[in-house]
């Protein structure tokens, strides 16, 4: 944290509830000192470390590849454009590992139901890993945290991936923001495949 940032945050947090203090009473301070730190612990909640994400070392001599999807992919066209991106084929023995994460809904959220993402995860799963069967991938899969970047880092503790392949549909939110921070902190190849008709990248 940048040294001027220290003070105006205290600033921030300090004026208000003096202000409370001094305009309402101790009743109306103390809410707002209570909302202050009730806000401090939801940012610091949602802070994550911004290191360099490291994976786990290979043991073997194949090429291990993590294929990152929000939603089953079952077009041949589609699972092409991603085997093409990860240049994996049919004979050439890379371990390969479908991740997924499961997006729970707010009301889910909520009720700290999180079974009936996780299912419909699995069932993207199944479908995914049925398609690159069909296509001569054999791959294993995996369900992960809602957020894509954590849910990738921390797969990447156990499976020694060399490239990661970020797949983005149309109408998903959130995948250029998780592609931008996954290429600037993955230590393996990182490649960004859209379905949507745009390009691959990496």
């Amino acid at each position: 944290m940048a040294p001027w940032k220290l003070p105006l945050i205290v600033a921030g947090i300090a004026v208000p509830i003096v202000a409370g203090f001094f305009v309402g009473g101790g009743g109306v301070g103390l809410g707002l000192g209570a909302f202050a730190v009730l806000a401090i612990l939801v940012v610091a909640v949602r802070q994550r470390p911004e290191g360099p994400i490291d994976s786990a070392v290979a043991t073997d001599e194949r090429r291990h590849v993590l294929i990152v999807t929000p939603a089953p992919i079952e077009r041949p066209g589609d699972v092409a454009r991603i085997v093409g991106a990860a240049g994996v084929g049919p004979d050439d023995g890379a371990d390969v590992l479908v991740l997924v994460p499961a997006r729970i809904g707010f009301l889910d959220r909520w009720a700290s139901d999180v079974e009936g993402a996780r299912h419909r995860a699995q069932q993207h799963l199944v479908a995914t890993v049925a398609a690159l069967a069909k296509a001569g991938i054999a791959a294993e899969a995996r369900v992960g945290d809602e957020d894509v970047v954590q849910a990738t880092e921390d797969q990447l503790q156990s499976f020694p991936a060399s490239q990661v392949v970020l797949v983005g549909l149309g109408g998903e939110d959130g995948v250029e923001d998780a592609a931008v921070e996954l290429r600037s902190r993955l230590k393996a190849e990182f490649r960004l495949v859209r379905l949507d008709g745009g390009e691959v990248r990496g």
